[in-house]
């Protein structure tokens, strides 16, 4: 067996994410269902999304239409509550450095783009399909490996734009002090968020109703370190309908 939150992990969060999903494994045992007592947060992502004994992980959305849908059991999205969203979806923010003066996205086509991979929905995708519909389409871009990186790399100077995780930028304002260098310049249209998954064959209906009891019983500080309020049932066709930017452009 084997249960990982990795998605949004990083050191300030451990100990409220391992108390939830301590709930998540008191509810899923009531419903006789056994899981790991740890998570396995360090372990390689499609290793984890891959494995028949996956009792609950996060993905992200691209990679699930991609090529983890018809191969998983898609339980459940996280609501975050996130401004300008529906329950479960969210949003992009495309930031670049406070002292860069420009104000459309259009304007920081010829700049160098960051991005944490090429199949992540908040990081690539979804500011793909706002420039393509504008003319363009960055032709110098690095790639980070990870939300935090590619701001990163925006703050110090070393790309000019990227598009970010609406949570991970809220958990980037909340620890970082460089996220003082970066503003948002605009924000990408409302996806589904990531949602939660485990092996082909689990009962959707009996790991929502853990997850979601779960939340209902975490301590409030801890729900609002997670910044998560609930778990929404998203059908998989709407995750599906979202366009996967072209090889050649990746």
């Amino acid at each position: 067996m084997i249960a990982s939150l990795m998605m949004y992990a990083r050191p300030e969060l451990e100990a409220a994410h391992n108390r939830y999903w301590a709930l998540i494994r008191a509810e899923l045992a009531k419903r006789g269902v056994n899981s790991p007592q740890a998570l396995s947060n360090e372990g390689e992502e499609f290793a984890v999304w891959d494995d028949p004994a996956l009792v609950l992980s996060q993905t992200c959305g691209m990679p699930y239409r991609k090529w983890l849908h018809g191969k998983v059991t898609l339980v459940g999205t996280p609501d975050y509550g996130l401004e300008g969203c529906p329950p479960g979806y969210y949003r992009s923010p495309v930031v670049v450095r406070t002292d860069d003066p420009r104000e459309r996205l259009e304007e920081f086509a010829k700049t160098r783009f960051a991005y944490n991979v090429t199949f992540s929905q908040s990081g690539f995708a979804s500011i793909y399909n706002m420039a393509k519909p504008l003319g363009f389409w960055f032709e110098d871009r690095r790639e980070g490996g990870g939300h935090i990186r590619s701001a990163q790399m925006v703050a110090d100077g070393l790309a000019d734009i990227a598009a970010l995780d609406a949570v991970t930028w809220e958990l980037i304002q909340r620890y970082e002090p460089w996220a003082a260098n970066l503003r948002v310049v605009c924000w990408t249209a409302p996806t589904p968020g990531l949602p939660y998954i485990a092996a082909l064959g689990v009962d959707q209906r009996v790991t929502f109703n853990a997850v979601t009891a779960a939340i209902a019983a975490l301590e409030p500080s801890d729900r609002a370190a997670l910044m998560i309020k609930g778990l929404v049932a998203i059908p998989s066709a709407d995750y599906l309908a979202i366009p996967n930017p072209p090889e050649r452009d990746s």
